[in-house]
């Protein structure tokens, strides 16, 4: 595990590091991943409420949604270089192809040995959510993350293809 990294819960004295971490995806010109990351930051206060309006039972209000929660990673020197959403739930879509845990590294900090630990601190934090057995899925061409996933106990189960014909193979990971 990379030296002194730490998960730290979303929130306004990190905004200048955020804006930083979603410029260097937006330049990369790929998917951002999680999913989460996608939302605009311009107005951050309203990223931040939305980044929190669903993280218990209690607050969900959209059909078909399960609580989840976001975190960022810091690295040694507090940049914020990965991003995690953890489902504490897994309902029928989730269970086929978007599992428990999402997560990415910002694109100019990778092969870092930073999604290793970011998907070690997140298991931690699924675990305290009483999941018992955590599924994560990749691209089935996404070999580093297939890596990562792995490095962290990961045990393949199955490929599945989304109606996107997007293949994404799928691994449990004991939290016990």
């Amino acid at each position: 595990m990379p030296p002194s990294v730490t998960l730290v819960k979303p929130s306004v004295e990190y905004q200048k590091r955020y804006l930083e971490f979603y410029e260097d995806w937006v330049r990369s010109g790929e998917d951002i991943v999680p999913w989460v990351v996608e939302k605009d930051p311009s107005d951050f206060a309203a990223m931040l409420e939305f980044l929190y309006s669903q993280d218990s039972e209690e607050k969900l209000t959209e059909e078909g949604w399960v609580p989840h929660s976001t975190y960022w990673l810091l690295n040694e020197e507090q940049d914020l270089v990965g991003a995690v959403n953890i489902r504490h739930r897994l309902n029928p879509k989730l269970l086929r192809s978007g599992g428990h845990i999402g997560y990415g590294i910002r694109p100019s900090q990778r092969r870092k040995g930073y999604a290793t630990a970011l998907l070690s601190l997140a298991l931690l934090k699924t675990k305290e959510l009483g999941v018992d057995q955590a599924l994560v899925v990749c691209d089935r061409d996404n070999a580093g993350s297939e890596r990562t996933i792995l490095k962290n106990g990961g045990v393949f189960e199955s490929e599945h293809v989304e109606e996107n014909g997007n293949r994404v193979k799928r691994f449990w990971i004991s939290l016990r």
